[in-house]
């Protein structure tokens, strides 16, 4: 199968609605139509052949509509999401060196890289003079998808997803999750987070209904919680941070979602008491705790979780490795062990980092003809094959879903000029999940209100979610016995906590 012929074969003549935003539903037949005149003249650009294509997007119906158009023509798309800082845009830009930029919005910063404004993209949704070519649309081993995540020097890695890594992904979504054909699935996650995945592709393969919810929405709770039950949702993909949000309201329950029977999540741990709530407001319901990194295209593990499984485990297992892909663990020898660091083989795994081959070669290897992944994850495997999450080897967390590279903030906190050193450590609660990132530095000069000054500058070169929660100063910082800045004492000082 091509993903790309399956959502034809759904949205040829098809008058149903795929997607619904802000702009209200639209039709298969849309889709089918408009990506396919916005392909054909991506064709008719001067973009060098299998060439990425960036697109600064948005979570409307016209994001869907390009990135489809640009696989069509045979380019994979980097999702920048609009509310990127201009820094991250610059970087991508600069590592990705795209054919063309496609700007759902307007871009910015001027890029020297060929730029087609938000105009002209509308412009050619009904482009006519060339047909399209579809022997040129994404396919095999070709890039589908790069995605850019936190990098350890403070420089973004672009993970280079293929068509066949998608497609044993979104096979095993549809043959292993019980999800219904035409299925309506809330779209929350921004398209330059691979959760995101999880509800596009195997939604519009079932010939379902995406339902976009906007940062805007997501980020007012009281406009959240009041559009939230029109949605008439039939299955809820998103990290159980914001399902953790969706519970402060006491009308998220099975009364007034009657359709809602797939809760999916992903992206960061889910705890015993969040899916305990859950469950019990939502008895109807399946519920699947799902694991895996971006390298190894959205998710590799599953586990529905069931009254027996509450009833077992106190810390939830992230489940058991789908059935084309193998996961074991490396003790610190390197040996195969019951735990250790986890490691991904199998189809779904990246051929590696963009243009980055050193990364690449440290991260990912072969291994009995499979590209497997070094994660970082530690993990414990039981004899019967079900894993449990331990946390990382280096100092890589997720927050509300988000990964993070602390390297990555300490990095662009130390380039400051007010700085001279920075290093950033989590806060986690009693369930082992990540609350809080706090950061320490030590300054060369008087500041009014560090914390504020250092947060509004630091916000123009990174993520807003990459943001600690506080900055504390300090007149040094503590090491270890090599010289290096000690995070594991300011690890344990912020998490001494009941």
């Amino acid at each position: 199968m091509n993903i790309i012929q399956a959502i034809d074969q759904q949205a040829q003549g098809n008058s149903a609605s795929c997607y619904w935003d802000e702009a209200g539903h639209h039709s298969y037949q849309s889709l089918w139509e408009e990506s396919n005149h916005l392909a054909a003249y991506l064709q008719t650009l001067d973009i060098p052949s299998q060439a990425p294509v960036m697109i600064y997007c948005d979570q409307s119906f016209m994001t869907i509509v390009t990135m489809l158009a640009a696989v069509k023509a045979g380019h994979a798309y980097i999702p920048v999401d609009v509310d990127s800082p201009v820094e991250r845009l610059i970087q991508i830009n600069e590592i990705a060196q795209p054919g063309a930029i496609l700007g759902i919005n307007d871009l910015p910063v001027d890029l020297a890289t060929l730029t087609i404004s938000p105009a002209q993209l509308k412009d050619n949704l009904t482009y006519e003079k060339t047909a399209w070519d579809p022997q040129t649309r994404v396919q095999g081993a070709d890039n589908f998808y790069i995605i850019f995540t936190s990098g350890t020097t403070g420089v973004p890695k672009g993970v280079q997803i293929s068509h066949d890594n998608l497609l044993s992904y979104v096979n095993w979504m549809v043959q292993d999750f019980n999800l219904p054909n035409k299925v309506r699935c809330l779209s929350q996650p921004p398209y330059s987070f691979d959760l995101s995945v999880m509800d596009l592709y195997p939604t519009l393969v079932l010939g379902g209904e995406l339902v976009a919810l906007t940062h805007e929405v997501t980020n007012n709770f009281g406009q959240l919680f009041k559009v939230l039950p029109t949605f008439d949702l039939a299955e809820w993909v998103s990290t159980p941070s914001f399902v953790e949000l969706c519970l402060l309201d006491k009308n998220f329950q099975q009364e007034n979602y009657p359709h809602l029977r797939h809760f999916l999540f992903c992206g960061e741990e889910l705890t015993h008491s969040t899916a305990q709530t859950l469950q019990e407001r939502f008895p109807q319901a399946q519920i699947f705790n799902t694991y895996g990194p971006t390298e190894a295209c959205v998710a590799v593990t599953s586990l529905e979780v069931t009254p027996e499984v509450l009833a077992t485990y106190d810390r939830l297992p992230i489940g058991q490795a789908k059935a084309d892909t193998r996961i074991w663990a490396l003790d610190e020898k390197g040996n195969s062990a019951a735990e250790g660091e986890l490691i991904i083989s199998g189809p779904s795994v990246s051929k590696g980092y963009l243009n980055n081959p050193e990364k690449t070669q440290q991260a990912f290897f072969e291994v009995e003809g499979q590209r497997a992944y070094r994660s970082g994850d530690l993990g414990k495997i039981t004899p019967e094959k079900m894993i449990f999450y331990r946390g990382r080897t280096d100092f890589q967390v997720k927050l509300h879903g988000f990964r993070i590279e602390l390297e990555d903030i300490d990095q662009n906190l130390a380039a400051l000029p007010q700085v001279d050193q920075a290093i950033t450590v989590p806060r986690y609660d009693k369930n082992h999940k990540v609350t809080q990132l706090i950061a320490y530095v030590v300054l060369n000069q008087e500041l009014a209100d560090p914390s504020a000054t250092l947060k509004a500058e630091l916000a123009q070169n990174v993520m807003e979610y990459m943001v600690p929660q506080r900055i504390e100063t300090r007149t040094q910082l503590p090491q270890t016995a090599n010289g290096k800045i000690d995070r594991k004492s300011l690890m344990a000082e912020v998490n001494n906590h009941d």
